[in-house]
């Protein structure tokens, strides 16, 4: 029988404050949440890292050597997601008396302490492509982004569709376009590793790939607070190990892995009899200084015996040849996995390079680059000061293109090689990066995205439009257009005299703060006879006259 206890029902309270917010934040398609909701992104530790906020860094490790590691199971969003799933298969499994759900393993600590170290040493580089890989926020920001939201997104269409023929139009269509083929597939692939890992053996990704979780176990095995055994009231039943989804508790040996416990309380709820307590212990105290390891004879043997009876499951504590065989098919597992990862890396890297080449040296690609040339480089977000900075501390938890109200922002696949993979840029393919819009720079909780204000943002130049006059139907077609300008807001695009009563574009590189109005309403198709080229470095304009400042609506045909 259960025991109640209190700190379990804490820590799901804590879960549930932090994930439902997040959760509903990358939902909202509407964008009616406050925009205040983004500060429970910036405790996230990775991106905090990245960002140089050591404030909520120092707090989250202090937090961690006092409590453990509850920062696992009360904030990181993927870890509580990791948990729901858990709940979901316990609840979908009949369970079965004798069959184990969880068991001890020896820690991996060669595989994550070396992930740790090498996710420290690229980073230092200027590599952020192990953390985009294995940041457990960020991989938890393009599930939401890439497969819930679109799902919700779905769903609200259905129910559309329902009530538009009951003459009941309070919902209404929403169009699904931020999802990109890179980004559904990164999602699927992370959903279902969470979902075979947490399946087969509960918290394995957060104690073997994890970065964080290998961080914070640096500070965990010394925490103040830990679970323990209680040598007096332990009746060695082994409920506690079958619990464990960290499977950091050895019930033979009647120890705990305190730099592998996430404090779920899952164990403490558990034990009927009271043999394992949340307590405070002094640091750098040994794990098996008031631990008594199981009889093999006498009266202790025989109550084991009974209580493995009692409980179904006598064979709940397994041998240490069975432990030793298990920790080394799961390092020889793990070894083959690791090796393939890595020797396919530079596979992949190598054949973007080509891709991106290869689109280079065709005949006129999307950015009208001349046969021979190189792919011009992604046009980044507002706020990312230049291009490699961005590279270097992004993420890619698609937090701003969930929140982009224009939906001008989409992850980025192959195209721009694999340092760029994932990473969000500005496509102007049928809409525009907002004039008086900073929302991109206010929610990115790793601050790739500096905050910036609405005059800076109005003087901020992200790339310049460039003409290819053999495209404009005035000339090819000899008749008047002027999209282009009349949907630029700083009059950068201006109509100048050409032949006879027409008139063609022209651009004041000067004026031009790359916002893809003009790119995103020209008629032309397949390739655009006005395009936006990136500055890799962004720049600061002189702003126009304020009367000479034209508030821009851009609808689906610009004239």
């Amino acid at each position: 029988m259960k025991r109640l206890n209190y700190q379990k029902g804490v820590r799901v309270l804590l879960a549930l404050l932090f994930f439902i917010p997040i959760l509903l934040f990358f939902l909202d398609f509407t964008n009616k949440m406050p925009v205040d909701v983004h500060k429970f992104l910036h405790i996230q530790l990775l991106p905090a890292v990245l960002g140089g906020m050591f404030g909520i860094v120092a707090v989250l490790l202090i937090m961690t050597y006092l409590f453990g590691r509850i920062y696992c199971s009360a904030i990181c969003p993927a870890g509580i997601l990791q948990d729901i799933i858990n709940r979901l298969f316990c609840i979908s499994k009949k369970k079965k008396k004798g069959v184990r759900r969880f068991s001890y393993h020896k820690p991996m600590n060669w595989l994550r302490y070396s992930i740790l170290a090498l996710t420290v040493v690229t980073t230092a580089l200027g590599f952020s492509g192990l953390c985009l890989l294995l940041d457990p926020y960020s991989n938890f920001g393009r599930i939401a982004a890439n497969l819930f939201r679109p799902a919700v997104m779905w769903g609200n269409n259905v129910l559309a569709d329902w009530l538009m023929k009951m003459d009941n139009y309070s919902l209404f269509h929403v169009t699904i376009s931020t999802v990109s083929i890179a980004g559904l597939i990164s999602a699927i692939v992370a959903l279902v590793v969470f979902i075979v890992m947490v399946i087969f053996r509960g918290r394995l990704f957060c104690n073997t790939l994890c970065p964080v979780g290998a961080l914070l176990s640096l500070v965990s095995r010394y925490s103040q607070m830990r679970i323990s055994f209680d040598k007096e009231a332990c009746n060695h039943c082994g409920n506690c190990e079958r619990t464990c989804k960290a499977e950091a508790i050895n019930a033979k040996e009647m120890t705990v892995d305190s730099s592998r416990c996430v404090d779920c309380f899952n164990c403490v709820s558990s034990c009927s009899k009271g043999g394992l307590q949340y307590r405070f212990k002094p640091a750098f105290h040994k794990e098996n200084d008031n631990l008594v390891p199981v009889p093999d004879t006498g009266p202790q043997k025989d109550r084991h015996s009974q209580s493995a009876a009692d409980t179904g499951s006598s064979n709940a504590i397994p041998c240490q040849a069975q432990e030793r065989t298990s920790a080394s098919n799961s390092r020889r597992t793990f070894l083959a996995t690791g090796v393939t990862v890595a020797a396919t890396l530079p596979v992949v890297s190598a054949i973007a390079d080509g891709v991106g080449q290869a689109k280079g040296h065709g005949q006129g690609n999307g950015h009208g680059k001349k046969k021979g040339r190189k792919k011009w480089p992604p046009i980044t977000p507002p706020g990312s000061l230049n291009l490699e900075r961005f590279k270097d501390k992004c993420t890619g938890c698609h937090i701003c293109v969930v929140k982009c109200p224009s939906q001008v922002l989409r992850p980025a696949g192959l195209e721009y090689g694999f340092d760029y993979l994932l990473k969000p840029r500005m496509a102007y393919i049928s809409s525009y990066c907002n004039y008086e819009c900073t929302i991109c720079s206010e929610v990115c909780p790793a601050e790739a995205l500096k905050p910036i204000s609405v005059e800076e943002k109005k003087s901020l130049q992200v790339g310049i439009a460039t003409f290819f006059i053999n495209r404009c139907i005035v000339k090819t077609e000899g008749t008047d257009c002027g999209a282009c300008s009349e949907h630029c807001p700083t009059q950068a695009v201006h109509m100048v005299p050409y032949e006879g009563t027409l008139t063609i574009p022209e651009v004041n590189p000067d004026l031009c703060v790359g916002c893809g109005g003009c790119e995103s309403i020209c008629p032309v198709r397949p390739m655009r006879a006005i395009i936006v080229k990136a500055n890799t470095v962004h720049q600061t304009i002189v702003l126009p006259e304020e009367e000479d400042v034209k508030n821009v609506e851009v609808d689906d045909f610009g004239f």
